[in-house]
């Protein structure tokens, strides 16, 4: 096998092993502590701007953060006690983009922009590779050989 093939399978390794962790990871989980922990990271602080109620340490994120596990012992999913939020504080209590409408393209454009980015690297390094390479002629040589003598003087 080519040496110069070696950095790309480990690069892809790396890839693979990486991507196989965060579907691991990624994968919810139904215990009461989890939904609201995972509910807690998608409202937004109602009085505070760009916290979720995790993070925030407000009266109003202390109180969502009583009543999620309150909703879920009653049975209720995670999608209606999103919607329930939503009528009561508007759209703005969701940290994460809506699936529909003009949320669609909140997940859009981020990822269009990472394609188009991958795309046009992968057509400059492309574009690159395939640049021949001119031949040094007998001045280039020449500045060669003068800078080595010249190195090899002050050594």
């Amino acid at each position: 096998m080519n040496r110069k093939w070696l950095p790309w399978i480990a690069l892809g390794a790396v890839v693979a092993v990486a991507i196989v962790v965060l579907v691991a990871q990624s994968r919810p989980s139904d215990s009461v502590r989890s939904r609201t922990e995972r509910l807690e990271h998608q409202l937004a602080c109602p009085e505070c701007s760009g916290e979720s109620v995790f993070d925030s340490n407000s009266v109003s994120a202390s109180v969502i953060r009583d009543d999620i596990p309150r909703r879920i012992a009653a049975g209720q999913t995670d999608d209606q006690i999103r919607a329930d939020y939503v009528a009561r504080y508007g759209e703005r209590i969701l940290l994460t983009p809506a699936n529909g409408g003009i949320g669609v393209l909140a997940w859009l454009i981020p990822t269009l922009a990472l394609l188009l980015g991958v795309f046009g690297i992968a057509a400059a390094l492309r574009r690159w590779s395939r640049t021949p390479r001119l031949p040094a002629d007998a001045e280039d040589e020449a500045i060669v050989a003068a800078a080595r003598e010249h190195r090899d003087a002050d050594a």
